[in-house]
């Protein structure tokens, strides 16, 4: 009997093993390293490697722009949250109702989550084009402006046009996990509402809405934790620019590693920045523990 326990036991952890050196050699090594690395002055082109104690993070805290780039991450995580959050709870609420094509227009609307968001930026980056872009176009022959506007150059309007762009990539991803949500809502219950006197204004805030809470909690969670690493759309469209308008701790850190050549300065960064996603994680995992 104990034999058998012990190769039950032994069959178990040989066939965890290989998940278990993929976390390690792709997610462990690589994070404790950064921490390493974070306590030295690493560079990619002179061959530093010396223990420089606290002096990366001292310096990141004295840097004039770690406030202002925390404040524009903040930003830009807050509204390509909510933005595509508010849109795809709008449409998931249309998109539930039985209607002729609506299957169609479901799947039509899940095209924008597919394509890779290298290609958004680029779509985007026509869109906004200060001479030919359509956004442009379209405003002029609207009669809304006079002349051109460089969307992507200006401080006030480039993290707008990259939240717009967000929320255009991202509102589907919402929209489906809502829509799943809505499906569980028993129609009983909500006619049964309507029966004792219920418009569908007091149906949706009263019943829907508390059904499918978990389901929003759950989305606005994974969501911020996605905007806090998101990286390709920042990148194709501004670069972090005009002037940091648009810069993120994922811009920051790339900036720092491939283009500064600091390593020890990015990973001093990075480790930042995983604090923060820890943070949000453990809110997940914790909200997860609360709903089962």
């Amino acid at each position: 009997m104990k034999t058998n326990s012990k190769n039950s036991t032994l069959m178990a952890w040989l066939l965890v093993l290989p998940a278990l050196l993929i976390f390690a050699l792709m997610i462990l090594y690589p994070f404790v390293n950064s921490i390493f690395t974070s306590f030295t002055n690493k560079n990619l082109i002179f061959p530093k490697n010396d223990f420089v104690g606290f002096e990366n993070y001292t310096k990141l805290f004295k840097d004039p722009n770690t406030l202002p780039l925390l404040f524009t991450t903040i930003k830009f995580v807050f509204f390509s949250t909510i933005c595509p959050f508010t849109l795809g709870l709008i449409w998931a609420i249309l998109m539930n109702e039985k209607f002729k094509a609506s299957e169609f227009m479901r799947g039509l609307t899940l095209v924008n989550w597919i394509i890779p968001g290298i290609a958004i930026g680029f779509l985007w980056n026509w869109i906004y084009n200060g001479d030919y872009g359509i956004l442009n176009a379209l405003l002029n022959k609207m009669g809304i402006i006079d002349s051109n506007i460089i969307w992507l150059a200006g401080k006030q309007t480039s993290m707008v046009a990259v939240v717009t762009a967000r929320t255009w990539q991202m509102f589907p991803w919402y929209m489906a996990f809502i829509m799943g949500g809505l499906q569980g809502v028993p129609n009983e219950l909500c006619e049964a509402s309507r029966i004792d006197g219920a418009n569908n204004i007091q149906v949706f805030t009263h019943i829907i809405i508390p059904t499918i809470k978990p389901v929003l909690i759950l989305i606005l969670i994974l969501g911020t934790i996605s905007n806090l690493q998101h990286f390709d759309l920042i990148n194709v469209m501004t670069d972090g620019g005009p002037e940091r308008a648009t810069s993120t701790f994922a811009i920051e850190v790339y900036k720092k590693a491939f283009k500064e050549y600091n390593l020890g300065r990015a990973a001093a960064l990075g480790v930042i920045w995983a604090i923060l996603l820890g943070s949000f994680s453990f809110i997940y995992l914790r909200n997860l523990k609360e709903d089962n």
